[in-house]
């Protein structure tokens, strides 16, 4: 994995970030814990094999980690290469304002090839059918207070 700058400059310059293994694709899982999606900020691109979402990531790493601290959520770009479908189950398609919020980022190999899903609270969840891991994961905004801090039993 590459990053464009150091734990200590992410708030100012943010992240910028390329997965290449089901390794790195946890770490992504782990920085988009929490984040915000509209269903309308998803794409599937079948001509340029790539399926896009933009969302409000919470900073987990940083000032925001600190439990002292302000909570901060940012503007984050995410990208899948070389994906050859994509489906939804559970997730109101039709509605493009609804939220959606982002559990875990999960690959699976099998028989049948390399798939990464993303789960969703509330039981939404997007598989892509991929031929490699190729995801890049960019902050587009400076961070913002949050109204509040994601909170789990």
């Amino acid at each position: 994995m590459t990053k464009g700058s150091r734990a200590g400059g992410a708030l100012a310059e943010g992240l910028k970030l390329i997965a290449q293994d089901e390794e790195d694709l946890m770490v992504f899982s782990s920085l988009l814990q929490d984040a915000l999606v509209r269903v309308g900020d998803m794409r599937f691109l079948p001509s340029t094999r790539r399926f896009a979402l933009v969302l409000n990531r919470f900073v987990w790493e940083g000032e925001g980690a600190a439990r002292t601290r302000r909570p901060l959520r940012t503007r984050t770009g995410l990208h899948f290469e070389n994906v050859r479908s994509a489906k939804a189950r559970g997730i109101p398609l039709a509605d493009e304002a609804h939220v959606l919020e982002l559990l875990a980022i999960v690959s699976n190999e099998d028989e049948s090839g390399l798939s990464i899903d993303l789960v969703f609270a509330g039981g939404g969840q997007i598989r892509l059918e991929v031929e490699t891991v190729e995801a890049q994961l960019r902050d587009l905004t400076r961070p913002w207070t949050a109204k509040s801090r994601p909170a789990h039993d």
